[in-house]
């Protein structure tokens, strides 16, 4: 009997952990209780195609967790990059598409398609499939190390992550399901300017400072890593347009779903050291609003930069 209340770091390294199915060439049944996975792949494209399989985490709205799909791409992608080259090539940017909403009670295949490999770089084409339709659309590039100019923006000020509260000590105690939920969630956060989950912002700002890491120790993998930021920055980055128009996650009736996830990495990071997540949104109009974010190292390191667009739908 799988457990209701498993570790969260464990479930989230088990969801990272994907089966890797072969080439496209090899025919792909579903198992008992998977539904329709049939992948129809065109067979010139096949000898570079590598398929992989992934569990999805239960959430309590029955819909996959974008991050998740995101951190599962990451994965599938950068293990068909392993081996490429005299030297390991880091992943330094993704583009992705959310299409359709996933089933969170069934697995997901992942087709990766090798587009290029070349001296220094290597791209890749992820497509992420349930019922046989894509759920998710991604582009990954991925660099062999090299040398050259080098600056960045300083960080913007904030407290220490110990002088902040975590959002689980704040939902600690409620009977709700989805603050239960949100307490076991395997990325602690911790909003400097006060949550959106137990009331509206104390100031109508479109911008926020959330300090964020893994809640236990991951693999020394720098794949592994990345994967982990790229789950973790979908938790909170339209979280700006909601704080500047006075709008808490309460709100009855309230819609919110990722529409498209861009992310640059820079520099090398751990995900379970505490990394300063700064976000702001620039716009939001028709429906749709945009998050930008960076995220920082504890000694003020630029690791990476985010943009995300969401549909954002209030009612009234």
């Amino acid at each position: 009997m799988t457990d209701p209340h498993p570790d969260p770091l464990t479930d989230l390294l088990q969801t990272l952990d994907l089966d890797e199915l072969g080439s496209a060439r090899v025919s792909v049944q579903p198992r008992a209780g998977e539904g329709d996975l049939d992948i129809a792949i065109p067979e010139t494209f096949a000898e570079d195609v590598t398929l992989f399989r992934g569990r999805s985490q239960r959430q309590p709205h029955g819909r996959v967790f974008g991050g998740q799909v995101l951190a599962q791409g990451v994965l599938a992608s950068g293990r068909t990059v392993t081996g490429v080259g005299e030297t390991p090539r880091r992943l330094h940017s993704l583009h992705a598409y959310f299409m359709r909403p996933g089933d969170d009670t069934q697995p997901i295949t992942f087709s990766v398609e090798r587009m290029r490999d070349g001296r220094s770089f290597s791209t890749r084409r992820v497509h992420a499939i349930q019922h046989g339709k894509p759920i998710l659309s991604m582009s990954a590039s991925f660099q062999a190390p090299d040398a050259g100019l080098d600056h960045q923006d300083a960080p913007p000020a904030a407290p220490p992550p110990q002088e902040v509260r975590s959002l689980r000590e704040v939902l600690d105690g409620i009977d709700d399901p989805r603050a239960r939920h949100i307490s076991r969630r395997a990325i602690e956060l911790r909003h400097v300017e006060g949550n959106l989950f137990t009331g509206p912002p104390e100031e109508a700002v479109a911008a926020q400072r959330v300090w964020m890491r893994a809640v236990g120790r991951l693999p020394d993998d720098p794949l592994v890593h990345d994967a982990v930021l790229a789950y973790a920055s979908d938790y909170s980055l339209l979280e700006p347009i909601l704080r500047r128009h006075g709008v808490p996650w309460a709100t009855p009736g309230l819609k919110m779903a990722s529409l498209d996830h861009a992310m640059w990495f820079h520099r090398p990071a751990r995900a379970d050291e505490w990394v300063l997540y700064a976000q702001e949104s620039p716009s939001a109009q028709s429906g749709r609003g945009l998050g930008l974010g960076r995220m920082f190292t504890a000694d003020g390191t630029l690791v990476a930069t985010v943009a995300q667009e969401g549909m954002v739908r209030v009612p009234g």
